[in-house]
């Protein structure tokens, strides 16, 4: 597929008004501040060479607004970066990307496309407009620690992908996470604090905890597990340990003052308190940190 071919099916999705039809080499966006992020996905890191390639165009996008949701952000729209490669997987990308921008009603403003050989290497920047902007170095003393959905099914979904036998459900949370776009709308205003539960719950909680100078409390039995990995995985210590350490859930951990009420479907889980690191204990009692708190990425030397 040429750039032009690729360009002219760009030009059938959804389009952002300042995109010019995808005619010029820049847009005009004019909405007052916006919230930016971006994500870069990468072949055998991120998603499997084997992953269908409209599961990672659903995902690609879905990261990224899941950095917006955090934000409480209404999505203004979305810029591609994307290195053409076989048509085939061109063309199939292509139908996964329209199908998550019409679902969660994202424009495409623009971006850019290479000519690649080798692993796929993918970036997406994603624009917010309406934030109330929580950050995650807001957390207060005695703030409660609450997280939305369930954790540790995309851990379950990525084993099944590569082959382990399980249920679609529990694959789809790894290869299409759903952004809690309209969560982070009704806790934006509220919260003392937000992000969402990228590279797993335990790092993610520690990174919020020192941001905001503190130490975070979390009890393992209070992490919530959904059916579907309770019946896979069971419900004992190590199965709930493995969950908050695995990364992919992209729910939204937050900060709430001890009398506060989350609008939302949610579940506390910890406690913030004067001090800093992280602690873990389950009804017998102190659990110890495991060796890995989640996703980090690092050099390669």
């Amino acid at each position: 597929m040429t750039e032009a071919e690729f360009i002219a099916h760009l030009r059938r999705m959804p389009l952002h008004p300042g995109a010019h039809g995808l005619v010029d080499d820049s847009a005009v966006i004019d909405t007052g501040p916006l919230v930016v992020t971006t994500d870069t996905l990468v072949e055998g890191v991120h998603f499997l060479p084997d992953d269908p390639p409209g599961d990672v165009a659903w995902k690609l996008v879905a990261t990224n607004l899941s950095d917006l949701a955090a934000k409480g952000a209404l999505v203004e729209g979305v810029l591609l970066n994307y290195p053409l490669g076989d048509d085939g997987w061109d063309e199939a990308f292509l139908a996964g990307l329209s199908a998550v921008l019409i679902r969660f009603d994202a424009r495409l403003i623009g971006g850019d496309t290479v000519s690649l050989r080798g692993p796929r290497v993918l970036t997406l920047t994603a624009l917010g407009r309406d934030a109330a902007a929580p950050v995650r170095s807001g957390a207060k003393p005695g703030d409660m620690l609450w997280v939305t959905g369930t954790i540790g099914d995309a851990r379950l979904g990525l084993a099944i992908a590569m082959g382990a036998d399980g249920p679609e459900g529990l694959r789809d949370a790894y290869r299409r996470p759903q952004p809690r776009l309209d969560e982070g709308r009704a806790l934006g205003p509220i919260v003392h604090a937000m992000m969402d539960v990228s590279d797993g719950l335990l790092i993610d909680a520690a990174r919020m905890a020192a941001a905001s100078g503190l130490a975070v409390a979390i009890d393992l039995d209070a992490v919530p597990l959904s059916p579907a990995a309770r019946a896979y995985a069971g419900e004992d210590r190590p199965t709930r340990l493995a969950a908050a350490t695995a990364g992919d859930d992209y729910e939204l951990l937050f900060a709430l003052p001890p009398e506060g009420v989350p609008p939302v479907p949610a579940t506390r889980i910890g406690h913030f308190r004067h001090g800093e690191g992280l602690s873990l204990s389950d009804s017998a009692g102190p659990v110890p940190l495991p060796p890995r708190l989640g996703f980090e990425h690092a050099s390669s030397r």
